[in-house]
């Protein structure tokens, strides 16, 4: 389909970013060492090949004792038992333990046959002349009878799903995965994305003099957009500045072949130097949709590019804050898709409005705001100034996005809304993002 400027499709921000997710695939799979493996998807069940742990052992450093042999030990009438073997972690034990008898034990070393019990070694006079036949121990309390074993199989028996398909492998995974013996774990490709910025008034950040000559600009968003690539667990490959023109924007695209998605900034409104889509035109792209209802950011387009193996393109307008914005709204969740996730959407807490905020009708407006705590367990928001979407420096202030309805008239202080936190540690969160 082709992109008429003057047919922008004007979707809400929920159509468009339903739209985007159904439209990108799942990434094949790929086995990767597990040091590698930390925040990506698992591609399949990881079965337990053995019981974990392997066998019962020690939750204390104590004494390993029949429970009934300890009846009524107190600081008063404590109860003796000779000790006829000392395990350490790494050692096992040397016999089964008898009756009216006891085993110094280690954390983590196995419990010998017969003992049902761990007396930790606070509970006791921390033994005497243990390891020879005149080993005994002095037992002051029995509250731990029966307690402090963790019995073989308890975390995982064998054959059972230790770590289910389209889980995260989160510190907590990484750690059963190596006790299970994976030293490489099936995970869903990592989405290498190509990112692109253009216009004439940008350069590098070595290239600053320009900058200061007042001739040029930074591209901030080739900072930005990158640093939001690899926070959303993306590989970059970087296809630099292209120039107003369409031979050098042709020439960048080539770029992007072999990747599994392309990344645009500005280009993409109606202005005499925006060629982005004239140029991907040409290279057979199916333009799904143009402009959202949303601010910052409503000239966002969205395709997929038959001469680049019908890859997604997310073209993101060129103003930094409306650039950034659209990222998170709008490709965050699409790309978290393609690597595999199911909570694609962001985590959202509640917050009192400390000021007015402007609403517009037919717009759904991302709002830079700082929170605080208000006290009683929830939020408070107020914005971070003027939000212009050139003004950079707010969003770099804030601490999440306040989302604001479509709606006539301001919204009043006090009000009650959602806002999307932007420090990546919320993001996994179970979501109830509402738009």
């Amino acid at each position: 389909m082709r992109i008429d400027a003057r047919k922008a499709d004007w979707l809400n921000v929920r159509e468009a970013v339903e739209r985007v997710v159904a439209a990108v695939p799942e990434l094949d799979s790929e086995e990767k060492p597990i040091r590698e493996a930390a925040r990506r998807v698992l591609a399949t069940d990881l079965v337990a090949p053995v019981d974990v742990p392997r066998w019962t052992n020690s939750a204390m450093d104590g004494f390993a004792v029949r429970s009934r042999d300890v009846e009524g030990a107190s600081a008063e009438a404590p109860v003796e038992l000779p000790v006829v073997d000392d395990i350490p972690a790494g050692g096992f034990p040397r016999s089964a333990l008898p009756a009216r008898a006891a085993a110094r034990v280690m954390t983590g070393a196995p419990v010998p046959e017969g003992a049902d019990s761990v007396i930790r070694v606070e509970h006791t006079d921390g033994g005497s002349d243990v390891g020879n036949q005149r080993g005994r121990v002095r037992i002051f309390d029995r509250q731990d009878a029966g307690r402090n074993l963790r019995k073989r199989g308890e975390d995982l028996r064998e054959g059972s799903i230790a770590i289910g398909r389209g889980s995260i492998m989160t510190p907590g995974a990484i750690g059963v995965a190596a006790s299970l013996g994976r030293a490489t774990l099936p995970v869903v490709r990592a989405p290498l994305v190509a990112l692109l910025t253009s216009g004439d008034e940008l350069v590098e950040v070595d290239r600053f003099e320009e900058v200061i000559a007042g001739r040029k600009i930074v591209s901030s968003n080739s900072y930005t957009l990158r640093t939001q690539l690899e926070d959303a667990g993306c590989s970059v490959r970087y296809l630099g500045i292209a120039a107003d023109t369409k031979e050098s924007l042709r020439e960048a695209l080539q770029g992007a072949r072999g990747c599994d998605a392309l990344v645009t900034s500005a280009g993409i409104s109606v202005g005499e130097h925006d060629h982005v889509k004239t140029v991907l035109e040409e290279l057979q792209t199916d333009f799904h949709f143009w402009r959202v209802r949303i601010r910052p950011g409503s000239p966002f387009a969205f395709g997929t590019v038959g001469d680049l193996g019908g890859i997604p393109w997310f073209g993101l307008p060129g103003n930094p804050v409306s650039s950034m914005v659209t990222f998170e709204i709008l490709a965050r969740p699409a790309l978290l898709r393609m690597a595999g996730h199911t909570n694609l959407f962001p985590a959202t807490v509640r917050a009192h409005l400390e000021q007015d905020v402007a609403a517009q009708q037919g717009l759904t407006q991302f709002v830079r705001v700082q929170l605080t705590p208000d006290g009683e367990g929830g939020w408070t928001a107020r914005t971070t100034g003027p939000q212009g979407s050139g003004i950079l420096r707010s969003l770099a202030e804030a601490d999440g996005l306040l989302i604001v309805p479509d709606q006539e008239g301001p919204v009043p202080a006090g009000a009650n809304l959602p806002v999307i936190p932007l420090d990546p540690t919320w993001r996994m969160l179970i979501p109830n993002v509402s738009y």
